[in-house]
């Protein structure tokens, strides 16, 4: 491949002239243009809409939009949409949704919805003066900001607190203005970020006209002011929960599976190794869901996988136990959604995943959310601990297997056919069809 040249400009060519400039820098095949072409939706509307969500959009990279029927969540009957590659995740939800749909279904409690962010700035002076001074400091950060929060406020959000936090072992003279907020069901972020950066003006302002001040403790220098995406007071927990004999038709195979589930859980929650995979397994199913419902999958993942090392250690984050003879399994994390606003409210699969799991509120859905994690964790821990992860997914990946082969549609299904009780390997699929092709 060649070495592109360094351009100036870039994102003020049009969408074509971009591709030119790629497919000569690049030396691309002629026929790029062709392929780009032919994932743009024809429909000029919507494709706009689709290009305006990100920067030198060239076309649209598309990836299935499916369901997993069945999950009962606090006794409602519901479909999840899920976007994902990996056809194995929408397999093990829709299983775990089955299952549990029969043993009393999955369980949520949200315990808070408090979300956060901090002005950070260095201040040259003794802290005590400031703190002195903070209750004076706080009611102008709390004028200032009125503009910005009433709308929130009517909705029952808004500013829920503000702390000042000194902290030397960070930085010499480094401050923070530590904020809480309620954004009810948007997902807040530029709410937050508006708010914080006035309020690193009104810090700047007040320091300045301060009477009580020294000259050289007039100056606060803020560093910047940005929401946080790890939320622990914006969390949920779900559940599951039923007899150990419920657990399978056979007593003894009962017991055996609740006895190395929780083993399995177990070593989740002490080995870095193992709890790593196991969390990326929760957020399988967490990060489908997300997708689907333009949610910011990216910051879910920062807040969980920060919250799973709260403790000192990274850990896995569900739990599961035997209790009075009754097997439990369940994830406790933080989930900050939005249900109005941003790409939720502009991408037409996004509204049609919002009509299909029922129009929740932001509490709602942080419960689902949770529920496609414990769902996806749980189908994989139980494969884990039976047949083996394999056996499963590679029955699901068979399918990829045999078009990045390319074989023909007869092909195909008797491929599928052979398979069916067979384990699958790219070998074994390789193998079977040079057989079969003489």
């Amino acid at each position: 491949m060649t070495e592109p040249k360094i351009i100036s400009g870039f994102s003020k060519l049009d969408r074509l002239q971009k591709i030119e400039w790629l497919i000569e820098q690049l030396k691309l095949d002629k026929e790029t243009l062709e392929q780009l072409n032919r994932f743009q939706l024809s429909e000029q509307a919507i494709q706009q809409l689709i290009a305006d969500l990100s920067e030198n959009q060239l076309s649209n990279f598309h990836l299935p939009f499916s369901v997993a029927p069945n999950f009962r969540v606090d006794n409602k009957v519901l479909t999840f949409p899920l976007v994902t590659e990996e056809s194995s995740v929408v397999a093990a939800l829709a299983k775990a949704a089955g299952y549990w749909a029969k043993r009393g279904g999955f369980h949520t409690e949200i315990i808070g919805t408090e979300k956060k962010g901090q002005v950070h700035f260095s201040w040259n002076g003794k802290p005590e003066k400031l703190s002195e001074s903070f209750s004076e400091l706080k009611e102008e950060l709390e004028r200032d900001v009125a503009p910005l929060t009433q709308n929130m406020e009517k909705r029952g959000g808004g500013i829920t607190n503000i702390r000042l936090k000194h902290l030397p072992e960070v930085r010499p003279n480094y401050y923070q203005l530590d904020v809480a907020f309620e954004t009810c069901n948007a997902m807040g972020a530029n709410f937050i970020n508006s708010c914080l950066e006035q309020m690193g003006k009104t810090l700047k302002n007040w320091a300045k006209a301060n009477g009580d001040f020294r000259d050289d403790e007039k100056e606060v220098e803020v560093i910047m002011a940005i929401l946080s995406n790890y939320v622990p007071n914006n969390r949920v927990k779900v559940w599951v929960e039923c007899p150990v004999e419920d657990l399978d038709s056979d007593a003894d195979q009962a017991h055996a599976l609740a006895m190395k589930f929780v083993q399995a859980v177990h070593i989740s929650r002490h080995d870095v190794s193992r709890a790593v995979t196991h969390n990326k397994g929760i957020f399988n199913g967490i990060d489908a869901l997300a997708i689907a419902t333009g949610n910011d999958f990216r910051a879910i993942e920062a807040g969980g996988h920060a919250f799973a090392a709260s403790s000192g250690q990274y850990r896995g984050l569900s739990n599961a136990g035997i209790t009075n003879g009754n097997f439990w399994f369940s994830l406790e994390m933080p989930l900050a959604v939005g249900v109005v606003g941003g790409v939720t409210s502009l991408h037409p699969l996004a509204k049609l995943a919002m009509q299909i799991i029922g129009q929740p509120s932001a509490r709602q859905l942080m419960g689902y959310l949770a529920v496609a994690g414990l769902a996806s964790n749980w189908s994989a821990v139980r494969a884990l601990v039976t047949t083996g992860i394999q056996k499963g997914h590679m029955k699901m990946h068979l399918s990829n297997i045999l078009n990045s082969l390319q074989v023909s549609d007869e092909q195909k299904q008797a491929a599928m056919l052979y398979f069916q009780h067979r384990e699958v390997s790219f070998s074994e699929v390789q193998n079977y069809l040079k057989e079969h092709a003489k």
